[in-house]
């Protein structure tokens, strides 16, 4: 299975940029090997902050993915998944089929709902409100500890 980052805004050079690279390269070291074949990492950015930027948005997100992808929304309005439940959900998605996954994170004023309401899951990191750049490295940071889990690595420490 692929699993697919869309992001919109473009990460600048430093400390953000430095850990997404690191964690998705390690996911990338250790996923093959559990039928995880790839971690892509696509930013989009809209330029024109007029009326209906998040519909564009959307639409920039959507082609970035591949056609037939399991959503995952990233949204403060999501549910909340405890790490060892997301690497096991990760890999029964992985057994039964899925060939591509793809969490998609909007911008600083989040997703449209078109995104949303195609979504499979809607997935939140808790409660709060995180700064869209910071959510990234957060969800690089699960993927790859999901990745672990599933090996049986020792990273994760419950």
């Amino acid at each position: 299975m692929r699993i697919f980052l869309g992001c919109v805004g473009r990460l600048k050079a430093g400390p953000e940029q430095e850990l997404c690279s690191d964690y998705l390269a390690r996911a990338g070291a250790l996923g093959p090997g559990l039928g995880l074949t790839g971690f892509h990492l696509t930013e989009v950015e809209e330029k024109n902050k007029s009326a209906g930027l998040k519909e564009r948005e959307a639409a920039k997100l959507l082609a970035a993915i591949p056609e037939t992808a399991l959503i995952v929304a990233m949204d403060e309005r999501g549910s909340a998944m405890g790490s060892e439940k997301f690497a096991n959900w990760i890999g029964q998605e992985r057994d039964s089929g899925t060939a591509d996954m793809a969490f998609l994170i909007g911008g600083a004023d989040g997703l449209s709902p078109q995104i949303r309401e195609r979504a499979a899951k809607t997935l939140a990191f808790g409660p709060q409100t995180w700064p869209h750049m910071l959510a990234r490295v957060m969800l690089t940071e699960q993927l790859y500890r999901a990745v672990t889990i599933l090996a049986g690595h020792p990273y994760h420490r419950p």
